[in-house]
């Protein structure tokens, strides 16, 4: 049996930095990756076959557990019949209907493979719709590492972005627009200057890549406001809040209609499966029928496509969310309870099946905000948790996630384990 340490080691050699997405790599918090052998409901087993209980879920996708028989089962059964066509299937034919059903903002909808293709794809269409060339995007809302989303803001308030990635040359994120999550002020002027130049506006509805921050009262209504005002297009980006949330996503909760929604993570069930749509005048753009190229050879696959589909029905069980929201909820405030206790500044949010945790006395309602969180509390809670074998995020700026299977017994194991982390920090601090 491999190590995760040797594992890691040997990875490194053949992988660049040893894994094959950023954040897997523990950078931010040190240490060494755990390598997952196998998991179910809400545990996953690494190679040295230790047991953790998991809040990563895959990074969303898993709302019912890992490895939920039913999911497993479709996955096998469209496999026995091929693992890919390069052409149309009634499958997914199926899963587009229900992603229409379940969200009035659309009325077509087109498979990609990923959150980032699903984004890149929704801003080409805002700007083929349009025809316009900027757009608005939001400092700490992630939208994939296409190009032109790769960029942190500038230094004065309407200024351009820079891009935050090499290879990625300036002039690619020009007609980028970088302002802060929650200032509607800051979103008026960016129109006041520029007018008739702005193609749309890209928002994750509530922000999960720069931890989980929720939008003030009267963002989202005032983005859909000014958009519909002058013109420009809102897309929400809901690769991370589409059906992890409610049954209907953030737009759902708020009753707020995008001109073009992004979906990815849970309508796959665990594989790789995006989405983008809206109505049918914006999506009459897309090639075949319009100008705005887009293509993809394994898009709609039936394998992942089988994996959708089954997720998508057994989370509209009844009371399926009203359960997922109690027992998320259960855990961001026990959390929040118990560090308190300890005398520790500490926070904790949560929404449906996704939630957020601080080292910080306030909930955070912005990307500064977040940043100003004690980073190095949570390094040292991070390890903690994990040693004693609970599965949290490796990063401060990401929203954790429950599953259906994290039951009673599982949160409150969970809650008297930090329970004891929180004591032995607020030891420390004395």
């Amino acid at each position: 049996m491999s190590t995760n340490a040797e594992l890691f080691e040997r990875a490194s050699r053949s992988i660049p930095g040893g894994v094959n997405s950023p954040v897997r790599a523990f950078r931010s918090v040190g240490g060494t990756p755990r390598f997952i052998a196998r998991a179910v409901g809400p545990y996953v087993w690494d190679a040295e076959g230790t047991r953790y209980i998991d809040y990563v879920g895959s990074w969303g996708p898993a709302i019912l557990g890992h490895a939920h028989p039913e999911v497993v089962r479709a996955v096998q059964e469209a496999a026995v019949h091929g693992l890919s066509f390069g052409a149309p299937t009634e499958a997914e034919i199926e899963l587009a209907e229900l992603l229409i059903q379940r969200l009035p903002s659309l009325e077509q909808v087109r498979l990609v493979s990923s959150g980032t293709e699903a984004t890149m794809t929704a801003i080409r269409l805002a700007r083929g719709a349009t025809g316009r060339k900027k757009i608005i995007k939001f400092e700490g809302c992630y939208h994939g590492h296409a190009d032109s989303l790769l960029v942190k803001a500038g230094s004065g308030l309407l200024t351009f972005g820079n891009p935050t990635s090499a290879g990625v040359p300036a002039e690619f994120v020009e007609h980028t627009v970088v302002l802060d999550y929650n200032d509607l002020d800051g979103v008026q002027a960016a129109f006041d200057q520029y007018k008739q130049d702005i193609a749309c506006i890209i928002v994750e509805p509530v922000a999960g890549n720069m931890n989980l921050v929720k939008p003030r009262a009267g963002f989202l209504e005032g983005l859909r406001e000014i958009c519909t005002q002058h013109g420009a297009l809102l897309i929400f980006d809901e690769v991370m809040t589409g059906f992890r949330v409610g049954p209907q996503g953030v737009q759902g909760l708020t009753g707020i209609k995008p001109d073009i929604t992004t979906l990815a993570k849970v309508i796959g069930g665990g594989m790789p499966v995006g989405a983008f749509g809206g109505s049918a005048e914006v999506m009459r753009h897309i090639a075949p029928l319009g100008g705005v190229y887009q293509a993809g050879t394994l898009s709609g696959n039936p394998v992942a496509v089988a994996a959708g589909l089954a997720t998508m029905r057994l989370i509209a069980a009844p009371g399926f969310y009203e359960k997922l929201t109690t027992q998320t909820r259960k855990l961001a405030d026990g959390l929040q309870q118990r560090a308190r206790a300890a005398g520790l500044d500490f926070s904790a949010d949560a929404i449906g099946g996704m939630f957020g945790l601080y080292f910080s006395a306030q909930v955070p309602t912005s990307l500064a905000e977040v940043s100003a969180a004690d980073v190095d509390a949570f390094k040292h809670f991070f390890h903690a948790m994990l040693g004693r074998g609970v599965h949290f995020a490796p990063s401060a700026f990401e929203a954790g996630f429950v599953s259906a299977t994290h039951d009673d017994a599982v949160i409150d194991e969970t809650l008297n384990i930090a329970e004891t982390v929180f004591k032995e920090m607020s030891e420390k601090k004395k």
